[in-house]
C-alpha cells in the first residue's frame, strides 16, 4: 500500500474487503457450508465473522489513529445474533461486540478473554 494515501487509504482498504465479502456471500446458496477452524460455517456465518473482522480492525486502525469512529447498531447487533448469541441483550451494540471480542469491559459484566465464536449454522450444535 501507498503510505502517501495515509488513513482514508487504509479505510478504503477495509471496505473494499467488505464489498468482496457482501458480493460472495450474496452468490453463494444459503446451504453450502465450508471450513473455518471455529467450525463449519455457512454462507451467512463466514458474513458475520467478515463483518466482525472488518469492525474491530476498522476500529483498532482508528483508535490508533485517534480518529472518531463507530459502526452502526444494527450491523453490530446482527453480528452479535449470529456469532455470540450468548452476548447480553440489554446492552449498547458496539460495546457489546466489543466486549465479545475480547477487546473491551462490558459495564455488570466480567471481563471476557475471547476463545472463539459460534461459526456453526444456526440451530447446528458447534464443535468442541
Amino acid at each position: 500500500m501507498d503510505r502517501a494515501v495515509g488513513p482514508a487509504g487504509l479505510l478504503q482498504v477495509l471496505e473494499t474487503g467488505g464489498a468482496l465479502l457482501a458480493a460472495m456471500v450474496r452468490t453463494v446458496s444459503p446451504q453450502v457450508r465450508a471450513f473455518h477452524a471455529y467450525g463449519v460455517s455457512d454462507p451467512e456465518g463466514f458474513a458475520a465473522m467478515g463483518v466482525v473482522e472488518t469492525l474491530v480492525h476498522t476500529h483498532d486502525v482508528t483508535a490508533g489513529l485517534a480518529l472518531p469512529w463507530a459502526p452502526p447498531a444494527d450491523l453490530c447487533d446482527r453480528a452479535l445474533a449470529r456469532l455470540f448469541p450468548e452476548a447480553p441483550k440489554n446492552t449498547d451494540r458496539w460495546p457489546t461486540l466489543l466486549w465479545a471480542t475480547g477487546r473491551a469491559e462490558l459495564h455488570n459484566h466480567p471481563r471476557r478473554a475471547f476463545e472463539r465464536w459460534h461459526s456453526s449454522p444456526l440451530g447446528e450444535k458447534a464443535l468442541p
